[in-house]
């Protein structure tokens, strides 16, 4: 059987270093759509250095991408990537990430296995520090069809909570460029799954599909320019469930409301009536 569950969940973590500049940051905002127009003073603070500041989705890409690939490399898993999705993605912030990236350590486990029947969810906690002290956390879950009915838990239910019933405070649409998951696999995710329309059709979809991941930066940073003054820093925490995939060449819009302590959102694809491509998700802020 391709996955063990227990042998994967037992394995001892696994810790390697990242490094990153601000070459790493400026293509990983490139990457999620900054930089348009390129004059514009608020689209500057993340594609000149001199003003450089670091989203903080940066953390998927930190390294490499490392994270995510080593828990598809783990102990005990062995599948095949036409069969994976990411499934949702949440990241804490534990201080600002800085622009350039040393005597940083990332530590990654699979932390549990479930067995959802026709498929199996491999959740990955991952933690990153560097001499200052943590980083972030983040945790991962990753949807692996065809893997199931092994017999394991079924894990928890994902949620779908009612988005508040009123207009929302922000509404705004973000285009997909045609080469922009071309640009952002340059970032570590090399998954021909977004590049190679072969591989895309053996995995069901009609052409290439943009990064999930991709589409998470877009929104944060939709989140961070229009509802936190653009200010990377009040970003505490962020979590999303992927519903659904965009492809290159669409739009996305983002909806957002005020929630407190929170901005709650919802992301569809626009040319295809506004059908889900995030969902559950949520950006905790100060």
């Amino acid at each position: 059987m391709p996955i063990d569950p227990v042998k994967a969940v037992s394995a001892p973590p696994r810790t390697v270093p990242l490094a990153w500049d601000h070459k790493d940051v400026q293509l990983y905002h490139l990457g999620i759509g900054a930089g348009v127009p390129a004059t514009d003073p608020g689209e500057l603070r993340y594609t000149l250095e001199s003003r450089l500041h670091v989203l903080p989705s940066f953390a998927t890409v930190a390294g490499g991408g490392m994270a995510l690939a080593g828990g598809l490399s783990a102990p005990g898993i062995d599948v095949d990537l036409a069969a994976v999705l990411h499934g949702g993605q949440h990241i804490t912030l534990h201080r600002p990430i800085p622009v350039r990236g040393t005597d940083v350590t990332q530590t990654s486990r699979v932390a549990a296995v479930y067995d959802k029947g026709k498929a199996a969810v491999i959740a990955l906690r991952t933690d990153v520090a560097d001499a200052d002290g943590p980083l972030w956390t983040s945790d991962a879950s990753i949807y692996v069809k065809g893997e199931g009915g092994f017999g394991g838990e079924r894990g928890p239910r994902a949620g779908s909570p009612e988005l508040p019933a009123r207009e929302a405070d922000f509404t705004v649409e973000r285009g997909i460029r045609e080469d922009q998951a071309l640009l952002y696999r340059l970032s570590g995710d090399w998954n021909p799954l977004h590049a190679d329309p072969e591989f895309a059709r053996l995995a069901g979809f009609e052409r290439p599909i943009l990064h999930g991941l991709c589409s998470y930066g877009m929104v944060l940073k939709a989140v961070v320019d229009t509802a936190l003054g653009g200010d990377v820093t009040r970003v505490r925490s962020y979590a999303t469930r992927f519903a659904g995939v965009a492809y290159p060449g669409e739009t996305l819009r983002i909806r957002m409301w005020r929630d407190g302590g929170r901005i709650r959102v919802a992301a569809g694809a626009v040319e295809r009536g506004d059908v889900p491509v995030l969902t559950d998700t949520s950006v905790e802020h100060t």
